[in-house]
């Protein structure tokens, strides 16, 4: 009898499981079948996504590559990055269909948009970095150094130093969910929040210390758009306090 009861409260348990390795691996399936579609166009992604420096390098300078795998890997892992971004969606649409069972009503109502929004926000900030920020700290890199020295970037450096622009600036622009969630779950407040708005703003210049290169325009143009989010999301959290049934 007691076996039959421990049996029965595994169950679901095991049946959690399974569901969660059946969406892990439908997410693979789909971050492997936008792979797979997308790279025979992996040298084309690689120039698009280094225009901004090949834009700005002296004339008779190109990029180079330092090791002899780099022209097949560069592009290959590049590739593989933008499979994955592509697919975020998806596999946020699988990691919702695991939890929501568990939410109830009224949080199923604020998680949809939040999800979305988040989403949204985490390519804007991808596009914000590649045609705001990439043009102005490429510009300003390639100007400033010694006449002596000619500009030639590995292919490899420039693929590390983009993609962590790249996550840092999706991640930067995350900051209005975060605000609106931390109101709306009562871990904090609005008034709570603008009191900190003074240290909340040298956060956000050293969180841009440490994400971005060491040079005060890419930490400016990273920590400014902070603060305007995080501003963003205080009006949107003082909106959704007003709009709350009492």
């Amino acid at each position: 009898m007691s076996i039959k009861d421990g049996a029965d409260k595994e169950q679901p348990l095991v049946q959690h499981l399974i569901e969660l390795r059946s969406r892990l691996l439908r997410s693979f399936i789909a971050v492997l079948a936008i792979f797979l579609g997308l790279f025979y166009f992996s040298n084309d992604i690689y120039l698009f996504v280094s225009e901004p420096l090949r834009a700005h390098l002296p004339e008779g300078s190109t990029m180079i590559a330092t090791e002899v795998a780099s022209p097949f890997l560069a592009p290959f892992k590049l590739t593989l990055f933008v499979a994955f971004f592509l697919a975020i969606p998806y596999i946020l649409h699988q990691v919702w269909g695991f939890i929501a069972p568990g939410l109830y009503k009224n949080e199923k109502r604020v998680a949809i948009p939040m999800l979305v929004a988040s989403v949204l926000l985490f390519y804007l900030g991808m596009a914000f970095a590649y045609y705001v920020v990439f043009p102005i700290i490429f510009s300003f890199f390639t100007s400033v150094g010694p006449e002596s020295v000619t500009v030639m970037t590995d292919i490899n450096r420039y693929l590390e130093f983009i993609l962590k622009l790249f996550f840092a600036f999706g991640m930067a622009f995350e900051i209005p969910v975060a605000t609106v969630l931390l109101v709306w779950s009562g871990i904090s407040t609005v008034d709570s929040l603008s009191k900190k708005r003074p240290y909340i703003v040298v956060g956000c210049f050293v969180i841009g210390m440490l994400l971005t290169p060491p040079d005060v325009v890419s930490q400016s143009l990273l920590a400014i758009p902070m603060w305007l989010l995080f501003e963003t999301g205080i009006i949107f959290s003082r909106l959704i306090k007003s709009s709350a049934p009492e």
